[in-house]
This record gives structure tokens, C-alpha cells and sequence, in this order.
């Protein structure tokens, strides 16, 4: 299967430019800095995923913030230096956002032309200032789409997005993913645009009874529930019961049996075959486990997971390398921090 070359071992840079709980001038500095990126370099990683909300690099109106652009320009210079890649992954667009947390329609975004075009004109914007820099920026449209039930309405936004992009950017790489919150099972209702750089996305938290266990944001999980991994199959389906059949829906399917590696290759199966047929390559943009599981899970789950992704060649980028909940610098113990960087 075709790899998505230099975008193979990375990590998410969330918080920094995305779902940041402070937006001051002094975060967007200071968050993440040169010695950060020269750090991920360390560990043998060759790229970053960067999530950006577009009221960093856009107003309201539309208008363009140079200030913004500024922490992306500062985050390429560094890149460059240590010699890794970049992915700019624009994690909320103007008229649509992912976050559960945030109650806005997410609908809207794929039946409103005005808001299309809005979305149209951000990429271009940004095409038109990194596509220059091909050997080294990757463009992810869109992160997570909730609701299944926008897949086509989705597949056009994306074939139209491509060609914005492609009039200024032509030989960018150009990642996008599906539906279910960018579930592994909606990679073959996507879109095949028939373009020679372009790759498939999905995240992957499976189980995610395991992997967000005690997270306050998932809806109806309590902050003290705590398991570990592996666990058999039909106790993290039990103990899944509780959640959003659309977050956790993977878990039951029946083709998988057991917990170990196979679980993974099992449930990238499908997607797997269509991008084989296709010729696309597959890139995981975030999977990782929350901070509250213990951290010899923590070792077994990510090294169940990446020898799929190994196997396959597929490319991934761990979620996080900062703070939100899943830090890989926030683990205390240095010798797991190792162990952890030595699997991704």
C-alpha cells in the first residue's frame, strides 16, 4: 500500500492553536516553541499534526489575521530546521465545530452555501501561502464530522475544497477523513478524488471505554470509572454500554473476537481494502489514551496499535504531545515516556 512519505511517526500539537482554554497572545507564544519542536525531533518522530481553530488565523468577518498566520510560520521555520513535517489541520472552521462540548448544529456547515464558500476561501488563503512549501506542509480539511448522515453532502465540500486548493497548490498533499467522528468504518464511503496526493484520515480510540475512561466530556461516563488494556472483549462491551452508540459502535462488532493486535488489523480491514484499491494512502491523525489510564496500559495499548500501523505502513500522529487530558511530556515517570515514544 502507498505511504504517506514523512508523515509516518508524529504527534498532535492540540492545545496550542486549538481548543486552547487561554487565546492570549502570551499562550500562542509560549505554549509550543522552537525547543518543543527540536524535542519531538528527539524522539526520532518526522512530524506534527497542528490543529488550528480558524479564529486564530481569521476574524469573524473573514478578514485575515497576519498574527495568527505568524505561530504557523514560526511552527514551519522550525520544522524545516529539525528537518520534520507539518500537517495543518483546520480542527474548527468557521460554522462548524466537532466538540461535544460546544452545542452548535452539526449540520449547518454542510447545506449553507455561504458557509461553504467561507470554508473555500480559508484554504485557499492558506494553499496560496504554504503550498510552496510541499516538501514539507500537508493540508487535513476538516476534523471530525459527527453525524453520518452528512457523508455525501461532505464528499462534494471536499472534491470542491481540493480544487480550490489544487488552482494554487498543486503538488501538496491533501489529507481528509469521514463520518462517526472520523471513525475507521467511514473511510470507504469516502470520496475518491483521483488525485495522486491525496490520503485518507481516520482516529482511532477503540476501545474507547478504555482510552477516554474517566473523561469528563464524554457523555454519561463517570470521572472515577478507571479499566485496564487488554481486558477481554466482552467486558469493555459491557462496561460500553453506558456510552453514545455512535462513539463506541466499533466495539460491537462481531468480526472482533479477541483484544490484542488482531482487534486493530480486524477493524482497519475495511478501510485497509479500499485504499489498497484506490491506491491512497491511510494516515491515523490522532489516537492515544487519556492520561487517568495506568501507564502499563498505556504501553500495552499503543504497542498493539502501532504494530498495526507498521504493518500497513500506515501513517499516524499520536494525541498529544501537551496537556489536553493526554499529554505525552506530562507523564511523570521518564522511563514510560520513553517506553511510550519508543512505540509511536
Amino acid at each position: 500500500m502507498r505511504t504517506l512519505d514523512g508523515f509516518m511517526h508524529g504527534v498532535n500539537l492540540g492545545g496550542w492553536l486549538s481548543q486552547a482554554d487561554d487565546t492570549s497572545e502570551n499562550h500562542y507564544r509560549n505554549f509550543i516553541t522552537e525547543s518543543d519542536i527540536e524535542y519531538i525531533a528527539s524522539l526520532g518522530l518526522d512530524h506534527v499534526r497542528v490543529p488550528v481553530d480558524y479564529p486564530v488565523i481569521e476574524e469573524e468577518d473573514g478578514t485575515v489575521r497576519k498574527d495568527g498566520y505568524s505561530y504557523l510560520d514560526n511552527c514551519l521555520e522550525w520544522c524545516r530546521k529539525y528537518n520534520i513535517h507539518m500537517i495543518i489541520d483546520i480542527h474548527k472552521a468557521f460554522g462548524y465545530s466537532f466538540d461535544p462540548l460546544d452545542k452548535t448544529d452539526k449540520t449547518i456547515f454542510f447545506y449553507d452555501e455561504k458557509i461553504q464558500n467561507r470554508f473555500y476561501s480559508l484554504w485557499k488563503t492558506i494553499a496560496s501561502r504554504y503550498g510552496k512549501y510541499n516538501d514539507t506542509v500537508a493540508f487535513e480539511l476538516l476534523n471530525e464530522i459527527v453525524e453520518p448522515s452528512v457523508s455525501d453532502e461532505w464528499n462534494n465540500i471536499v472534491l470542491k475544497t481540493i480544487s480550490e486548493i489544487r488552482s494554487v497548490a498543486p503538488d501538496s498533499w491533501i489529507i481528509f477523513g469521514g463520518t462517526m467522528y472520523n471513525n475507521v468504518l467511514s473511510v470507504p464511503a469516502l470520496a475518491d478524488p483521483k488525485d495522486n496526493k491525496v490520503a485518507y484520515t481516520f482516529h482511532s480510540y477503540e476501545p474507547l471505554i478504555f482510552t477516554h475512561q474517566g473523561a469528563y466530556w464524554v457523555e454519561n461516563m463517570s470521572e472515577d470509572f478507571r479499566i485496564s488494556y487488554p481486558e477481554n472483549i466482552e467486558e469493555y462491551r459491557r462496561q460500553s454500554s453506558i456510552l453514545s452508540q455512535q462513539l463506541v459502535g466499533a466495539i460491537y462488532n462481531e468480526n472482533l473476537t479477541e483484544i490484542s493486535d488482531v482487534f486493530f488489523e480486524t477493524l482497519f480491514t475495511p478501510a485497509l481494502k479500499i485504499a489498497e484499491e484506490r491506491n491512497i494512502p491511510l494516515y491515523c491523525g490522532e489516537y492515544g489514551v487519556i492520561d487517568l489510564a495506568d501507564d502499563i496500559s498505556k504501553i500495552n495499548w499503543t504497542a498493539d496499535i502501532c504494530s498495526v500501523f507498521n504493518k500497513y505502513n500506515i501513517g499516524r500522529a499520536y494525541w498529544n504531545y501537551k496537556e489536553k487530558d493526554f499529554g505525552i511530556i506530562n507523564i511523570k515517570d521518564e522511563k514510560i515516556r520513553k517506553q511510550l515514544s519508543e512505540n509511536l
